[in-house]
């Protein structure tokens, strides 16, 4: 039997750090819903396909809220007012806890979103859902990450009913190297859902950026 591992969790701490971060202790399934709901919220009102991530640091006193996008002027808004309304929102939220405390929200912009393997699967979710062809998807979302730099290979997989057929299938391309067995490798995984007429069409990105040691 196959044990697939995802590509983030198998290199944590070696390349990256967990999305939500802090003591939870005693109080985790609270704090794990409240992440989730808050995470969830936050996709809904600014929008899933121009968040790259967003993570989550908590201290005794204050929620730190981390936004990365591709476009950070559109959920700043005009002197702050979108961050502010949606502090607003997380407090209505998250209003039956039991302890008050204060959020705070940073954005942060992704300069180059063919990096992030997570925008480009959002990317591919538009494209689908406008009925343009997969293949063709799939091999513009490959040539746009392999014409970036510092890339060094790439895999991008599209998985259902393909094109409304009765049979669901996978389909993927890949580029270049992309060693998933290797701890040192710099490898971006994002996944994304197109929901369509005739069903769920599932994405996935690799992005392999070279070793780092």
């Amino acid at each position: 039997m196959v044990h697939k591992v995802h590509q983030k969790i198998y290199r944590i701490k070696e390349m990256g750090d967990w999305l939500s971060r802090g003591f939870y202790g005693k109080n985790f399934p609270r704090y794990l819903e409240e992440d989730f709901k808050i995470r969830e919220l936050l996709k809904n009102k600014i929008g899933e396909e121009i968040i790259a991530s967003i993570e989550m640091e908590r201290f005794a006193s204050f929620l730190k809220i981390i936004i990365k996008t591709s476009r950070p002027a559109l959920i700043i808004g005009r002197g702050g007012e979108g961050v502010e309304k949606l502090k607003k929102i997380i407090e209505k939220e998250i209003k039956n806890a039991k302890v008050k405390r204060e959020i705070k929200i940073e954005i942060q912009e992704v300069k180059n979103p063919w990096l992030s393997a997570k925008l480009t699967a959002s990317w591919m979710v538009v494209q689908i859902e406008r009925r343009v062809p997969f293949r063709r998807v799939i091999k513009m979302a490959l040539t746009k990450i392999m014409s970036q730099k510092g890339v060094e290979g790439a895999r991008v997989e599209v998985a259902g009913r393909l094109n409304g057929v009765e049979i669901a299938r996978t389909e993927w391309l890949k580029e270049g190297k992309l060693p998933r067995h290797n701890l040192r490798a710099d490898i971006d995984y994002g996944t994304s859902e197109a929901h369509c007429t005739y069903g769920v069409i599932g994405i996935k990105v690799w992005i392999y950026k070279g070793e780092k040691f």
